[in-house]
């Protein structure tokens, strides 16, 4: 168990009566991909943005290796703990594919960017002429920089097409069954919760069936 939630319940400071997620109690492995689906407003953005320590739960733990993710701080875990992907990529669009990947905290991108399938010829190209497909390969490459040993994605296929979806959707697998990270996908993609070791379905807050 690399990652825990215990008795999560989270609801906007504005809107104490409205539960977004309600006593949510899951375990997570290393070297196993899971997927967290569920209709819009289930929560499930909500939930991974509490894994990823970018917001504190109303009520419930977090708990990393058997530790509170509170008691060494949250930007700790999120330093050290989590790499994050997002729909939109989140690059810094004026530097290059190889640059992108150096920020996530590797001195040599190379052997990622040919993990990833980026052509050698692109490596030095700013991440605004590559396409949406390059560009979400840029951004797992940065993931995979990190030292961290949990991934969290949300919607990573959300704006690709087919073809390339099914890249990234490889590329996540092996993440987690050849690269030994725990790879959590926030996703309305069928495609991609059929490829997962377990599918999560979020439903009014809670966990369903």
């Amino acid at each position: 168990m690399i990652l825990e939630a215990r008795n999560l319940s989270y609801a906007y400071k504005s809107q104490k009566s409205k539960q977004i997620l309600e006593h949510v109690s899951l375990i997570f492995e290393e070297r196993k991909f899971y997927t967290i689906v569920g209709e819009s407003g289930a929560g499930k953005t909500t939930f991974l943005s509490l894994l990823a320590g970018l917001d504190t739960p109303t009520e419930g733990d977090i708990l990393y290796n058997g530790e509170n993710i509170q008691k060494r701080g949250l930007n700790y875990h999120r330093k050290h703990h989590v790499s994050l992907v997002f729909q939109n990529y989140n690059l810094i669009d004026y530097l290059t594919a190889k640059e992108n990947v150096i920020l996530g905290g590797r001195k040599n991108p190379e052997e990622l960017l040919e993990k990833v399938n980026i052509p050698k010829e692109d490596w030095n190209r700013s991440v605004l002429q590559l396409s949406g497909g390059q560009q979400q390969r840029v951004a797992i490459a940065r993931a995979l920089a990190s030292e961290a040993k949990v991934l969290l994605a949300d919607e990573p296929t959300g704006n690709l097409d087919e073809g390339t979806a099914e890249g990234i959707i490889y590329l996540l697998k092996r993440t987690a069954h050849e690269i030994g990270k725990c790879v959590i996908v926030v996703t309305h993609s069928r495609r991609l919760a059929k490829e997962s070791d377990r599918i999560i379905q979020l439903e009014n807050g809670t966990i369903g069936g």
